[in-house]
């Protein structure tokens, strides 16, 4: 059976859309680049990453965003043969509209909308689209107005929701279903209160009556669930007119009431109707999805399951879709050859926006991550491998040289807020391969195969750091003379791999 998460790690916001019998899902990236990740899938449960929706400075500049900073939700739709995404530069430009005819290839610039707030939403009633969006202020509510989506130009803006139980709602999405409109938002704030209401109306514009079992998912009366924070939610047909729904969760361990360090994930549900309502069954995800009622040939494998879970790259043919950098690169830091991916770094560290290094989500508990670096350093000079949650929340496992010393040495070192501590210490040659083995209680740190120290993905998590996002992986070079002047770090091979892989 298709097991929940079905996009694992950091991939908040789902927003989804069905084109014949393909569905494409886009989330939420923050500070990271390219931006808004895309997926493309026929079975709702295997999700191939497809690109990103921006991926040029031109549309996303993101190296003076804050932490969780940058692109928040995006809505994804399909309307008379064009990919839309709306969503919101938190950290320059408000909202914003791209376009695309194929949504693995070129988005378009993004263009402007002049509206406040967050979470836009577009919804086309025949040749009327509508921008529905949360203002984040509780007087007026969740607010829309008719949009040409092709210039930004809004209509009178109105308020169209201003809470069934909470006056923050937010995160709105507007649908049809035979003749009647449906809102769905989030209430409830994006933590263990997190819920999905509805309201439907005959009108596009309102008024909307709540659904007498409102909220109709949540998580939150039951904290002992091994899922929480579930909301955030967007809903999608399949080719034979059922309905399904994305949603964000969270996967807390250590107890409870716990912490979650892989960030806010991509959940699925399948939603019936009552007496013109929608109804998730029980009010809450199921851990498992009836593989019979999926659409597509659906493999139980693989279902519900990292759609890269086994990385092993020697980076010869550039970056893929999985890759990411922490904020909007200075490209010239990166090169991808066949002789692997050679990284110059400059003067900022992982305490620091700016810093040289290339991610990927960590998406399971229990993995194991190998890097082959080749690295022979100067005094001042680092590079390694690096678990982030943010500049103030990491640890690394790198290769340094001290001033007069003969050799180098590999070190392990955990920042948590203020504090930062070496954990290990010891000679290495001009070739080692750093290493974790994860599990959802521990990192292990692995130098040339050997254990060396440990720590705690707790401090890595939300609940210790703050914020949206979650641990992403990677190699890093730090050289304090500046790029120009660094010793190249290659990073020959890189493996993510399941824990039982």
């Amino acid at each position: 059976m298709p097991s929940n998460p079905v996009l694992p790690g950091f991939h908040p916001d789902p927003s989804i859309c069905r084109v014949d019998e393909t569905f494409y899902l886009a989330t939420s990236s923050f500070e990271y680049f390219p931006g808004l990740p895309l997926y493309r899938s026929e079975t709702l449960t295997d999700w191939e990453p497809i690109g990103h929706a921006l991926t040029r400075e031109s549309q996303l500049d993101t190296r003076e965003a804050r932490i969780s900073g940058g692109i928040f939700a995006p809505t994804l739709r399909h309307h008379d043969g064009t990919f839309y995404v709306t969503s919101t530069n938190t950290s320059g430009g408000g909202h914003f509209v791209v376009t695309a005819d194929d949504p693995a290839g070129e988005w378009s610039d993004p263009v402007s909308v002049d509206a406040p707030g967050i979470d836009p939403d577009l919804f086309w009633d025949e040749d009327t689209c509508y921008f529905t969006y949360f203002t984040t202020d509780t007087d007026r509510g969740i607010e829309q107005a008719e949009i040409d989506p092709e210039t930004g130009e809004l209509g009178e803006q109105r308020t169209v929701w201003t809470g069934h139980e909470d006056p923050h709602a937010e995160a709105p999405h507007l649908y049809e279903r035979d003749g009647t409109y449906y809102l769905v938002v989030a209430e409830g704030g994006t933590s263990t209160g997190h819920s999905v209401m509805v309201g439907r109306s005959d009108d596009p514009t309102g008024p909307f009556e709540s659904h007498p079992d409102n909220p109709i998912l949540t998580h939150r009366d039951d904290f002992y669930r091994d899922v929480h924070a579930t909301g955030h939610a967007d809903l999608v047909t399949d080719a034979d007119g059922n309905w399904w729904l994305v949603c964000l969760g969270t996967r807390p361990r250590g107890g409870f009431p716990g912490w979650h360090h892989l960030g806010r994930e991509t959940f699925l549900a399948p939603v019936s109707w009552d007496e013109g309502w929608p109804v998730v069954a029980d009010g809450a995800l199921p851990s498992e999805i009836d593989a019979a009622a999926l659409p597509g040939e659906a493999t139980p494998a693989s279902a519900g399951s990292d759609p890269v879970e086994h990385t092993d790259t020697d980076f010869s043919e550039g970056r893929s879709h999985e890759w990411c950098y922490r904020r909007t690169p200075d490209r010239d830091r990166y090169a991808f050859t066949d002789d692997g991916l050679v990284l110059r770094g400059g003067p900022e560290s992982l305490d620091e926006p700016g810093t040289t290094f290339l991610a990927r989500r960590q998406t399971n508990f229990d993995c194991r991550i190998r890097a082959d670096l080749a690295f022979d350093p100067d005094p001042g000079e680092e590079a390694g491998l690096a678990l982030v949650m943010d500049e103030g929340h990491h640890y690394e496992v790198g290769v340094q040289r001290s001033d007069g010393a003969d050799g180098s040495v590999a070190v392990v070192r955990v920042t948590i807020g203020d504090a930062t501590d070496v954990l290990a210490r010891g000679p290495v040659g001009e070739r080692v391969t750093l290493g974790v083995d994860a599990t959802a209680e521990t990192y292990e740190f692995r130098v040339d195969g050997e254990v060396v120290a440990e720590a705690r993905p707790k401090y890595l998590s939300t609940e210790v750091a703050g914020g949206f996002t979650g641990v992403v992986v990677g190699p890093y070079a730090v050289a304090e003379s500046g790029p120009a002047e660094a010793t190249p770090a290659r990073v020959e091979r890189f493996v993510y791999e399941l824990a039982d892989g």
